[in-house]
């Protein structure tokens, strides 16, 4: 009899009922476009942060650049010796830590005794500035000639003494021609290269470091660096006089890396003058729920370290993606409220104006014997159809937009700058550079929009939720009806 008396009804208000399901529809649909786009931007923004943090790294550890003492000079200076021909080529480098103040690598063990660290490894971040070019020698040139108030020979200028004689010498041509190549290095512990700098591209030409070359001369070399320097695998180059030969080219995984030159760790230590000396130690945690446990623990254990985790370095985050993410989380959510809001409140409007509209109706059922439970219920039933009808119509609609987002896949930009706003910073990529960063990496990426089972789960959810509340309202109207109002609205 309710199945019957549920369809019949149904049917006679198809109207009503379509207005009902569409206004859930629209509210769960956008509750679904944006929960996707949320989680497509959480997606995009944890992409961008393994390229430049490393796969795999939960954390570094650094400690911040203590202030020069007085006096002292910061700067890169350079150094050339006097030659006596007139061109002579000149080259010089200048290797600088950067990322922060040095730490002793026994750190590195320590850091990974603590609890909850499943590894650590060391890197040291580098600034290789190069000067290269060449002195030419100007020569000395004098001019002679009689001035227009020259005196004779005898006079008291003496001999020769004539005001226009001969003139001071001046050097005529010569100068300097130098080019200035700035690029970063980063040593990595070649035995564990699964967390740190090199984690976060892949070699698509040539190989990777093996564990036995901890002190080689070789090279691996960003794809952007190689090309522009038009390196190949085998080209060699020197580093303050020691050839390194090129044995792989490193392709981002998902944007451009800004290390340009990657070097087995106690090479580059030795480049530095910086023996066991390290920059950044890249931790994993055992467990990714505990991180931020993890950290406490490492600080209080380990004194005068910044301890930098993913989250810290997602705050940094600007451009395009963190405005988009801010508007999926911010506007998005209050705006899938209130949509959400008006919904519900719009089909309990609309169920209760059709119980008003029914009171012949279930007078006459009160009449024939139907209790007030009864005929509740039968008002919750059709107002349960009505949501979920509703549900499925927004699934649909909130699917096709998180479809359409994922074909179109717009672009997004992320730039990610230190905090510390050059060396001793406590933020950075340590992929490229280490924390305290002077520069700012700009990245692009492009936007999904996953619906999760979660996300499903909670749009059937919110349907039959809209449908009770309405539902409820309609019913509790339709159990006051009494049997002698059927009769009062004969006319």
């Amino acid at each position: 009899m309710f199945g019957i008396y549920l369809k019949r009804e149904l049917g006679r208000r198809k109207k009503a009922a379509l207005v009902i399901a569409l206004g859930l529809a629209l509210g769960i649909a956008l509750v679904i476009t944006v929960s996707s786009v949320s989680a497509g931007m959480t997606q995009a923004q944890d992409k961008v942060l393994k390229s430049l943090y490393g796969l795999g790294t939960d954390m570094t550890v650094t400690k911040a650049q203590s202030a020069p003492k007085a006096g002292s000079s910061q700067g890169p200076n350079f150094k050339f010796d006097a030659k006596s021909s007139s061109k002579t080529s000149q080259s010089s480098d200048r290797v600088m830590t950067q990322g922060g103040q040095a730490l002793k690598a026994s750190l590195v063990e320590k850091v990974s005794a603590q609890k909850g660290v499943a590894s650590a490894v060391g890197a040291l971040s580098l600034n290789v500035t190069k000067v290269d070019g060449s002195f030419t020698q100007g020569k000395a040139q004098s001019s002679s000639g009689s001035g227009s108030n020259g005196r004779a020979q005898g006079g008291p200028g003496g001999p020769g003494g004539s005001t226009g004689g001969s003139g001071q010498p001046q050097v005529q041509g010569g100068g300097a021609d130098f080019d200035v190549n700035n690029y970063s290095v980063a040593g990595i512990d070649v035995t564990d290269q699964e967390l740190g700098p090199l984690a976060s591209t892949k070699i698509t030409s040539g190989r990777t470091f093996t564990a036995s070359q901890t002190d080689a001369k070789v090279a691996v070399v960003s794809k952007s660096y190689a090309k522009s320097k038009k390196y190949k695998v085998g080209s060699t180059f020197k580093i303050s006089g020691t050839k390194y030969t090129v044995i792989g080219i490193a392709t981002p995984s998902s944007s451009e890396s800004s290390t340009d030159v990657y070097l087995p760790l106690k090479q580059a230590q030795t480049l530095a003058d910086a023996k066991n000396k390290v920059t950044t130690i890249y931790v994993k945690a055992t467990d990714s729920q505990r991180i931020s446990a993890v950290k406490k623990e490492i600080q209080a254990n380990i004194s005068g370290t910044t301890v930098t985790t993913s989250s810290d370095l997602a705050s940094t985050v600007s451009g395009s993606l963190s405005t988009a993410s801010s508007l999926a989380a911010g506007v998005g959510k209050w705006l899938s409220i209130a949509v959400l809001a008006a919904a519900f409140l719009v089909a309990a409007l609309l169920t209760s104006s059709a119980v008003s509209r029914r009171v012949r109706e279930f007078g006459t059922l009160k009449a024939l014997g139907w209790p007030s439970r009864k005929v509740t219920r039968q008002v919750v039933g059709e107002s349960m159809v009505n949501g979920l009808i509703g549900g499925a119509l927004g699934i649909a609609l909130g699917l096709a937009a998180a479809y359409t987002v994922t074909a179109i896949s717009p672009k997004l930009t992320a730039q990610l700058g230190s905090t510390g706003g050059g060396p001793g910073g406590n933020m950075g990529g340590p992929g490229g550079g280490g924390p305290g960063r002077s520069t700012a990496s700009k990245l692009e990426s492009a936007l999904t929009a996953p619906v999760s089972m979660t996300t499903i789960a909670l749009a059937v959810g919110l349907a039959v939720t809209g449908g009770l509340i309405a539902g409820a309202m309609g019913g509790w109207r339709a159990s006051r009806m009494r049997p002698a109002d059927a009769l009062r609205s004969v006319s």
